[in-house]
């Protein structure tokens, strides 16, 4: 299995991913839970970089696409490249989002909303649990 641009598609039996990510981050990944806000480690980060999927290492955010926007999570205005997301309707919690998970290994990343500052007008709402930060 592929998925857009050829890259093969990550596919691990739940026991694998709990050992390979752990506890805290298979809640968040791979059962689409999520930190409490203003608590992750990159919620402040302002280094120069790519964001990483802690699943896979895919490359989700660029730092210049990343703000402060308040809401206790880790926010960007768009992702590295598109098609290295997937979004999907969310209707959890008596509530209707889009959920955003990675193409790659399909790992909870967190949301996107319509009330961010770029063009788009986006906000990737992404828990720090769901990236690594690779400095640059």
């Amino acid at each position: 299995m592929e998925t857009p641009g050829g890259n093969p598609k990550i596919v691990r039996s739940e026991e694998r991913w709990l050992r390979d990510l752990g506890p805290e981050r298979y809640r968040i990944l791979r059962r689409a839970s999520t930190e409490p806000p203003n608590t992750g480690a990159l919620l402040h980060n302002a280094e120069t970089g790519t964001y990483r999927c802690g699943g896979c290492g895919a490359p989700l955010f660029a730092s210049e696409a990343k703000f402060e926007s308040r809401c206790g999570w880790p926010s960007f205005t768009h992702p590295y490249q598109l098609e290295n997301v997937r979004l999907l309707e969310d209707r959890s919690h008596g509530m209707i989002r889009t959920e955003v998970r990675c193409r790659k290994c399909d790992s909870h990343l967190g949301h996107v909303f319509d009330d961010g500052p770029g063009p788009e007008g986006t906000r990737y709402c992404i828990n720090s649990l769901a990236l690594d930060f690779e400095k640059r």
